[in-house]
């Protein structure tokens, strides 16, 4: 079948869907392709939110936040797979009918097939077997088909022992032992996950701590909250051979040492999903690193074809994805925008949960600022203890001199969600007495703003 619309959009994520959505604002035809029978790409089947809600899961079908009240034998270890894929699929579900909607709403065909370029303007669809089943003529194209993991030929991948972050996602147990490779953000999340179901959980980085971009007191608490739920790291390690032995799979390091588990996960990267776009049809290729480079208009080197999501690299969130894939569309239609903010909020649901905006310590420490430091500990929050006393931390860098907020870091629950205060205040460029001169909500999370404030404050008001 030939079609004729305004914009093509590439893949169903996050990015895709906003950028449909917009596209359809404008009054513009437009088409969205999948490659999967299931819309909501990589974030929605694999990524983001199946790993968020068997997050959710655990914490709540194990009562791990019971500790602290009756003790660590007060956990549920008897959770068992069925019953996390049951919560997992629910909200799957749920989530897939939204965007269903949404689309329908907004009049968004969606096409599921492989999407490749005959030439800028011109996109074939084919089926699973190979056969074409349309031919789209476009004068606006956006590739937002993410990423995927990255799978190197050498590892013997399996359904049930060697796995991707997809293929944990459908092992039909739960593990006794388990080996992580890679201690970053997907590395970090699943072993946290695993550790607290009960599962005896090994990371083994090349590097000497995990998630090495965060502020290096926040690891610290990380690492330390890490030990506390059985969780071992080991760094300084380099792989050598995966293998599987006697259903156990099996990891040596180049320093002959090696390390055997029930379930391996391999979590050492992603790579850009380009293999089947063709995109040398239409005058594009990528860069280095595997990605398609893209202005700060998110236009390719044609035009007429915009790229954004995971596909074009960092920051590879969906927050962000998804402003990326708005912007996109009322860019490739003339439609009024901003730049795409470079100020944003990082959250990582690992458990504890890890959230921040703005410096970090070092980063403030390189640049020569004069700054001081705003603590408040989680055992000081009433919430906190009645919520259940997991420990935490809110770190606001700011400074010394003008009181600016710098940098605001949050270890512990809900931080992901306490983030945006933050984020606001530094925004409209508040001063750290901007959080003691407000009331507010008692008990709350929120109330570590003030207190963290107060803790800094007191430290330079005899300076000022």
């Amino acid at each position: 079948m030939e079609l004729e619309v305004d914009a093509v959009i590439i893949g169903s994520g996050p990015a895709g869907q906003k950028a449909a959505i917009q596209v359809a604002k404008l009054g513009k035809r437009v088409v969205v392709i999948e490659k999967d029978a299931l819309p909501g790409g990589g974030s929605l089947n694999s990524g983001t939110i199946p790993s968020k809600s068997l997050r959710e899961a655990i914490l709540d079908l194990t009562g791990f936040y019971k500790r602290s009240f009756y003790g660590k034998e007060a956990i549920n270890r008897n959770v068992s797979s069925g019953d996390l894929n049951y919560r997992l699929q629910r909200v799957l579900e749920y989530q897939r009918n939204i965007i269903l909607k949404q689309f329908a709403k907004n009049a968004i065909r969606l096409i599921t097939g492989i999407a490749s370029f005959v030439d800028p303007y011109t996109i074939v669809v084919h089926d699973s077997s190979g056969k074409k089943i349309h031919l789209i003529k476009t004068d606006k194209v956006v590739i937002a088909t993410g990423s995927k993991p990255r799978n190197p030929n050498h590892v013997p991948f399996d359904d049930s022992t060697i796995l991707d972050s997809t293929r944990l996602l459908s092992i039909d147990h739960v593990p006794k032992t388990m080996c992580v490779l890679g201690g970053g953000v997907i590395g970090s999340e699943y072993a946290s996950f695993y550790a607290a179901l009960g599962t005896e959980v090994t990371v083994v980085d090349k590097g000497d701590t995990m998630l090495p971009l965060l502020d290096k007191e926040v690891g610290a608490h990380f690492t330390h909250a890490l030990s506390e739920i059985g969780l071992k790291f080991i760094g300084n390690k380099n792989v050598e051979k995966i293998e599987k032995c006697n259903s156990h799979a099996k990891v040596t390091f180049s320093d002959e040492t090696s390390l055997e588990a029930q379930v391996l996960l391999f979590a050492l990267g992603r790579v850009a999903n380009v293999d089947t776009l063709a995109i040398e049809n239409a005058g594009l290729s990528v860069n280095a690193r595997g990605h398609i480079p893209v202005n700060p208009l998110f236009e390719t080197a044609q035009d007429t074809i915009y790229a954004v999501g995971d596909v074009i690299g960092g920051p590879c969130l969906a927050s962000t994805s998804m402003e990326q894939g708005r912007l996109a569309a009322r860019y490739a239609f003339g439609a009024e925008a901003h730049p795409f903010p470079t100020f944003f909020p990082i959250g990582i649901y690992t458990i504890p949960e890890i959230s921040s905006v703005g410096l970090t310590e070092e980063e403030l420490q390189k640049k020569g600022y004069k700054y001081e430091i705003g603590r408040a500990y989680y055992y000081e929050i009433a919430r906190n203890q009645i919520a259940g006393n997991d420990p935490g931390m809110f770190k606001i860098l700011f400074h010394a001199e003008t009181l600016e907020i710098l940098g605001i870091h949050i270890i512990g629950r809900s931080a992901t969600e306490v983030i945006h205060i933050g984020q606001v205040a530094m925004t409209f460029n508040a001063r750290i007495d901007y959080f003691i001169n407000q009331v507010f909500n008692y008990p709350t999370y929120a109330e570590g703003y003030r207190i963290a404030a107060l803790n800094g404050y007191n430290k330079v008001k005899h300076k000022l």
